[in-house]
């Protein structure tokens, strides 16, 4: 999050920003609800229309599908 976002910047989408990926709950309430991180990462990054290369984190490559 902060990487991609900043430390503020991205506490606050993850407190305020519904996303519809998430039955229209924000990522904090997902995540206290058992969403996986991972689920929220990804949807937040949709919501976000950060590009699908930075997705697993900045200069890290793609993981390897098995």
């Amino acid at each position: 999050m902060a990487t991609e976002f900043g430390e503020q910047y991205g506490r606050a989408l993850l407190r305020d920003l519904v996303i519809d990926k998430l039955g229209y709950r924000t990522g904090d309430q997902a995540l206290s609800e058992g969403v996986p991180e991972r689920d929220v990462w990804l949807a937040l990054c949709e919501a976000m229309e950060v590009p699908v290369e930075r997705w697993h984190g900045a200069g890290l490559p793609e993981p390897r599908r098995r």
